[in-house]
C-alpha cells in the first residue's frame, strides 16, 4: 500500500481509504458478519483511512463494533457533523458524544463539517457556536484533525477555504467531474493553502465501472496498457500529486482486492499523455452519451411521493448508455412494489422538491423525473402495476390461509 502525507497535518494516510456509507446488506441491514470480514481484511493490506458519517445508517455503530475487536489503533476514523441536523451549541456536544459511543473510541482523528454547501451555510455553523465547538473538543483531545466535505460552486470553495484554519478538505472529484463543484481549480487552491485533500465519489457512484457500453469498452480496450474502468478511473486521480487520500466505498470482495493492487501502484504523474488523451476521450463520449448525471448516493432519499429517486435515474441511463433491452422489464419490477413494499415509480413525483434541496449534484430532478416518466411508463404502465400489485396480494392471502389451515 501506498501513503501519502495528509496536507499539512504531516500525517501518512493510506492512498485508498475505506468508504464506509454503502457497507453489504442482508435481509434489509448492515451485514455485519460480511462486513467485519471485509474491513479486516482492508486494514491488513495496509487502508488506514476508514471515512463515515452521523447520518450513514447504524455505519458508526457497526465500524466502532469491529475496531474495537484489536483494530482501532491501527486505523484512523472520519466522520461528520450534520449540519441540518443542528441547531444549538448544545446539539454539537449531544452529536459527538453519540458519535463517540458508536464508535467505541475516545477520540475521532478526523472531524469534517459534513456536506457544506456555501459560505452562508458555514456562517450560520459559526453563529451557533461551532469555532469554539471545534477548538474545545480538540483541546480535550476528542477530536484531532477538522475539516469539510464540501458540494457547492467553486467559489464559495475557495472562501470557505480562507475562513477557517482547516487541516483538510473533503471534494467530489473523478474524471467526468473535473470541473465540477471545486473541481480541479478548487483542487489546486485547496492544495496551495496546504490543505489534506480526500476524494469522494472517484467512481461516480459506480457509474464509471462495471459494465460499460459498448462504445466506451472498445476506447479501453484500444489502449496499448490493458487496464479495468474502475483502474482508469482511479489511478487518473491519484495521477494528481495533491490528492492524499482517494475514498472508495468497497463493499464487494473483488472491489477490494481490485483496489488494493491499483493503490500498490498509484503514483503521482504516473499515467502517459496517450494516457490522458485516452480517459478525455471516453469522458467526451460518456457526456455524449448520459442522460442523467446521478451518482447513486441517496442524499435526496427518502422522497415524499415514495419515489426511489436513484433507481429510476439508474434504468433511465441504462437505456440510453447500454441499450439495455429488459430495461422496461427492470424498471417494472424495481418500482412497482411486487414485492410487497410500496411503488415507487418516477411518476409519483408531487413536485415538491424536497429532493433538490439535498442533491449534492445540484439536478433538476424533478425535470428528470419527468422525463424517465415519459420515456419508461407507456400507457400501459399503471395498469400493468396495479396487475403485478394485485396478483402478488391475492398469492399473499392465498398463502396465508394455507399457514393457517397447516
Amino acid at each position: 500500500m501506498l501513503y501519502r502525507e495528509l496536507g499539512k497535518t504531516g500525517e501518512k494516510t493510506s492512498v485508498l481509504g475505506y468508504g464506509c456509507m454503502r457497507f453489504p446488506r442482508k435481509d434489509g441491514r448492515i451485514d455485519e458478519e460480511r462486513t467485519e470480514k471485509q474491513i479486516i481484511s482492508a486494514i491488513e493490506q495496509g487502508v488506514n483511512y476508514f471515512d463515515t458519517a452521523y447520518i450513514y445508517p447504524n455505519s458508526e455503530a457497526v465500524l466502532g463494533k469491529i475496531l474495537a475487536k484489536g483494530y482501532r489503533d491501527k486505523v484512523m476514523i472520519a466522520t461528520k457533523l450534520p449540519l441540518p441536523l443542528v441547531h444549538s451549541r448544545k446539539d454539537m456536544d449531544t452529536i459527538l458524544e453519540n458519535q463517540l459511543k458508536r464508535l467505541q473510541t475516545d477520540h475521532i482523528d478526523y472531524y469534517l463539517m459534513h456536506s457544506v454547501m456555501t459560505l452562508e451555510g458555514w456562517q450560520r455553523l459559526k453563529q451557533l457556536g461551532v469555532e469554539e465547538f471545534l477548538e474545545k473538543a480538540k483541546q480535550e483531545g476528542r477530536i484531532k484533525r477538522i475539516g469539510f466535505s464540501y458540494h457547492g460552486e467553486k467559489d464559495q470553495f475557495k472562501r470557505i477555504v480562507d475562513d477557517y484554519p482547516w487541516d483538510f478538505c473533503q471534494i467530489q472529484y473523478n474524471y467526468m467531474d473535473e470541473n465540477y463543484q471545486a473541481g480541479k481549480e478548487g483542487l489546486a487552491y485547496a492544495a496551495s493553502k496546504d490543505l489534506g485533500i480526500v476524494i469522494m465519489e472517484p467512481l461516480r457512484g459506480g457509474f464509471l465501472v462495471g459494465k460499460m457500453p459498448r462504445e466506451i469498452q472498445n476506447l479501453w480496450d484500444s489502449a496499448k496498457v490493458k487496464r479495468t474502468p474502475a483502474e482508469w478511473a482511479l489511478r487518473w486521480i491519484w495521477n494528481h500529486p495533491e490528492v492524499s487520500v482517494v475514498l472508495s466505498g468497497m463493499n464487494e470482495e473483488a472491489h477490494i482486492a481490485e483496489n488494493v493492487r491499483i493503490a500498490n501502484s498509484a503514483h503521482p504523474h504516473s499515467l502517459s499523455a496517450d494516457d490522458l488523451k485516452l480517459v478525455s476521450h471516453v469522458k467526451a463520449t460518456f457526456q455524449r452519451m448520459m442522460k442523467v448525471g446521478c451518482t447513486g448516493c441517496g442524499y435526496c432519499m427518502p422522497c415524499p411521493a415514495g419515489v426511489n429517486i436513484p433507481r429510476c435515474f439508474e434504468s433511465y441511463n441504462d437505456k440510453h448508455l447500454f441499450g439495455d433491452p429488459y430495461v422496461f422489464a427492470k424498471y417494472i419490477g424495481f418500482t412497482s412494489g411486487y414485492d410487497g413494499r410500496k411503488p415507487s415509480h418516477a411518476s409519483l413525483c408531487r413536485d415538491c422538491g424536497k429532493c433538490e434541496k439535498h442533491c449534492p449534484q445540484s439536478l433538476p430532478i424533478r425535470q428528470h423525473l419527468r422525463a424517465v416518466s415519459r420515456d419508461l411508463e407507456g400507457f400501459y404502465f399503471k395498469p400493468l402495476v396495479r396487475m403485478i400489485r394485485g396478483y402478488y396480494k391475492v398469492r399473499g392471502i392465498i398463502k396465508n390461509k394455507v399457514k393457517l389451515r397447516k
